[in-house]
């Protein structure tokens, strides 16, 4: 944090489950139950950690509408064990709620509102019920139209602009246009990040990091393709525009469970931790851009994060910028004609690992922590494009 008067803000630990697959290794298990998972796991490597010291919980869930709950932060720290003393709040900002979440009880710490929190994600979308408009008069005759609450609008408003309301897709679509990034181009990042994750695997990245369940047979990420090439990405068709399509299910990011969880303090309750930090929280900031073009969210988002924070992108050790679609991270990439692409998510990206909408974000917080604790100094970053036109950014430091 920049201004003298706040808090330094230490990220102290970072968990998260293995991500799975839609209607995979995790779709039995409920969100409430994931958030509850990662939340006893960080309390618990951090035995000197008195847990009715928490101030509060913080998670991130896109969706709300079914077994999370409304407030699936609350749930997390009941079914966990925490002290019933220690709160929660459940934030949504779609595809950035995991890292909002972060960001948010950052602030209360950096401020004196709190010393210890938990900050993280959940979003199970192999879960995610289908919603009924309540109907206008009682006992309607006709059929009653249901909603998939999954991904994407749902029950849109007709005064919304009809261009701001088109599919995610079809917005990666407009920006592969709009820039010029070609299907070839598309492939071969989508093939790298699979590529990434699997070196990482192998070479135990992830080991400090993911706290598979017990219950549940899934040691790693699930949606990880080993024998993915460019031949097979090529042979796909595209989702969204029949005739001239570049986006397909190649090169975007697949429908995920998974949840993730930070453990944040200052000074004082990182003496109650008796750990070293991480990281340090050094800036953040939000922005928003036209609802189709979300994906190009993250380009002013990070540009003033690394402004507050008073560093550049040549700085940039390692960055965590979350791939909904090739189109849109390369669309994003472009745009900083300062950033090294080799620092961007060198240990596999969304489009390999997953995008659990409401967990991505603490995750994409807690690998760049790791990370720059792994090399021991550095300024990190962390982003995200969100649906209906924001970017949210997180710049770390150690």
């Amino acid at each position: 944090m920049t201004d003298p008067r706040l808090r330094d803000v230490y990220i102290v630990d970072a968990v998260r489950t293995p991500v799975g697959k839609y209607g995979g290794a995790l779709a039995a298990v409920r969100p409430d139950d994931l958030a509850a998972h990662v939340v006893k796991a960080l309390v618990d490597r951090t035995p000197d950690l008195d847990p009715a010291r928490i101030d509060d919980v913080c998670f991130g869930d896109a969706n709300g509408a079914g077994e999370d709950n409304r407030n699936v932060a609350r749930m997390a720290v009941l079914l966990a064990g925490l002290p019933v003393t220690v709160p929660g709040v459940t934030v949504n900002r779609l595809c950035g709620s995991g890292l909002e979440a972060v960001i948010q009880a950052a602030r209360a710490i950096a401020h004196g509102d709190a010393h210890i929190a938990v900050a993280g994600g959940v979003e199970s979308m192999s879960r995610a019920p289908y919603v009924l408009r309540k109907p206008e008069r009682a006992f309607p005759a006709g059929h009653q139209e249901m909603f998939s609450s999954t991904l994407g609008w749902r029950m849109v408003n007709p005064r919304m602009a009809p261009e701001w309301t088109v599919a995610l897709g079809e917005g990666a679509e407009l920006i592969a246009d709009r820039h010029g990034i070609t299907r070839e181009q598309q492939d071969v990042f989508a093939l790298a990040s699979h590529q990434k994750a699997v070196r990482a695997w192998r070479e135990g990245a992830y080991d400090d990091e993911v706290v598979p369940l017990p219950e549940v047979d899934l040691l790693r990420d699930e949606t990880i393709r080993e024998a993915s090439s460019l031949e097979s990405l090529s042979k796909l068709k595209p989702v969204f525009r029949t005739a001239g399509g570049t986006v397909t299910a190649g090169n975007s990011s697949p429908l995920n469970d998974g949840a993730a969880a930070l453990l944040l303090v200052d000074e004082e309750g990182l003496r109650a931790t008796g750990r070293e930090p991480l990281a340090r929280i050094r800036a953040s900031a939000v922005t928003g851009i036209e609802p189709q073009l979300f994906g190009l969210g993250p380009v002013e988002a990070v540009r003033r994060a690394l402004e507050r924070s008073g560093r550049g992108f040549a700085e940039v050790a390692t960055f965590e910028l979350n791939e909904a679609f090739a189109a849109q991270a390369l669309g994003c990439i472009g745009q900083w004609p300062d950033l090294d692409p080799a620092v961007v998510n060198p240990r596999g990206g969304a489009i390999a690992i997953g995008h659990p909408l409401g967990a991505s974000g603490a995750r994409l917080a807690g690998a760049v922590a790791h990370q720059l604790a792994a090399v021991g100094s550095g300024t990190g970053l962390a982003a995200l494009c969100i649906g209906v036109g924001q970017g949210l950014a997180l710049v770390l430091e150690r």
